[in-house]
């Protein structure tokens, strides 16, 4: 196929020779063995040309593969095939009585490419979605398949790969019991006076939102698992009907709130599976720091809050805990995650992401390897101490090279 493929918020076109999207394994295996250059494209939630494979590449969709989910209730796992999305795999993980540990807010994404690229829910006890996996299975460049568990010396770089390795046709996951969640909404926490780490903890997993038009967060998503202690949340006072995290935004397209309990996997996420959660009018940026910093790095966007609030829809503030990926923004440090969704204009916002930049710089920002950042390559790579280790592997897997593209050849090789 030729025609045009763009991301979702059709901020970026990719510049592939083909766009392929095979109905079998054994297709996409001789896809891969005749192609010099592939990059795989997941939902399409990526903001930045990570998967794109340059003008004479293969873009290559895993969606159009069988939809595999394999339960094991006995073992608590599932198989998973790499393009389901989790929307898909929670219904029918939960039909099992079983869960996952946590969900990213849209479950509308992929699995593959939300572990590939570091992406998380909130919680202090979470680690990414990444932290589930035990093992991942790989077509690899001469189209035979590669499978790497948790007790090969290669896992901690195989899962946040930045689809460097190879294409991932499945995973396994750890599932535990099926529980139920609570999702109790605050509104207008004060910046001034803030303890970060009970306003954190204070539930299963938190997130903040602001619009920085004023100090202080608008929204306290507070999500409570009912197996555990109530929420007690002093700071802020209870919102009174549902609210949506854009301004203006309808909150029908959002899970169900104040406290109505319900299945883990339709309130972890902030929006409905059923619904789009916006029109893709945005452009995404989002830095993990170290959570130590969280206050000291809120104040400093604070001090550059007009700018930052001029091209902003809204910011979210999470917590993740850390994890072992050589590759993920969460490696070896419990982090706090700042998301930042601006307006669609690149060259209104491209200048104040440079700023923020700026700001955030003495605390170690590592930005979310699918969002728009302009942090230099040479400071992103001194950020993580196992890249050397991650450029072997890709070097053994890959050696020709076939699943590089500029994104990956500037992180490893610039």
């Amino acid at each position: 196929m030729t025609d045009t493929v763009t991301n979702w918020a059709r901020t970026i076109t990719y510049t592939a020779k083909e766009h392929q999207r095979p109905r079998t394994l054994d297709a996409l295996r001789t896809l891969v063995a005749g192609s010099a250059k592939v990059r795989v494209l997941g939902s399409g939630h990526s903001f930045n040309d990570i998967a794109d494979p340059g003008p004479d590449g293969l873009l290559l969709s895993t969606a159009g593969l069988p939809p595999v989910i394999e339960v094991d209730a006995a073992a608590r796992t599932v198989r998973v095939a790499g393009g389901v999305r989790y929307a898909e795999l929670a219904r029918a993980v939960h039909a099992h009585g079983l869960a996952l540990p946590n969900m990213a807010s849209l479950p509308h994404i992929s699995v593959a490419g939300s572990v590939a690229t570091g992406t998380h829910g909130s919680g202090v006890g979470n680690g990414p979605l990444a932290s589930a996996v035990r093992e991942v299975e790989l077509v690899v460049a001469d189209g035979s398949t590669v499978t790497i568990a948790r007790d090969d010396a290669r896992f901690d770089g195989a899962v946040t790969s930045l689809g460097a390795l190879g294409v991932v046709t499945a995973l396994t996951l750890d599932l535990e019991p099926a529980y139920e969640v609570e999702q109790h909404v605050f509104t207008e926490l004060p910046l001034n006076g803030l303890d970060f780490g009970a306003v954190a903890a204070a539930g299963y997993s938190v997130s903040l939102f602001t619009d920085w038009r004023r100090p202080g967060f608008r929204q306290v998503w507070v999500k409570r698992r009912t197996d555990r202690p109530a929420v007690d949340f002093p700071w802020a006072a209870p919102a009174t009907e549902p609210v949506h995290p854009v301004p203006g935004m309808p909150a029908v397209n959002c899970t169900e709130q104040l406290g109505v309990p319900g299945p883990w996997h339709e309130r972890l996420p902030h929006f409905r599976a059923e619904f789009t959660p916006s029109s893709g009018e945005e452009i995404q940026s989002e830095y993990l720091l170290p959570r130590s910093a969280a206050v000291a790095a809120l104040a400093a966007i604070d001090g550059i809050r007009q700018p930052v609030a001029a091209v902003l829809q809204t910011c979210e503030v999470r917590t993740v805990a850390a994890d072992a990926q050589w590759l993920s923004p969460a490696h070896g440090r419990d982090s706090v995650a700042l998301h930042f969704t601006w307006v669609r204009d690149e060259a209104a916002v491209l200048p104040v992401v440079r700023r923020l930049e700026e700001a955030l710089d003495p605390f170690d920002p590592r930005p979310h390897w699918g969002k728009v950042y302009e942090i230099p390559s040479t400071a992103v790579r001194r950020r993580y101490t196992r890249l050397a280790d991650f450029r072997s592997l890709a070097r053994s897997l890959d050696p020709a090279g076939t699943f590089t593209n500029a994104f990956v050849r500037d992180l490893l090789d610039g």
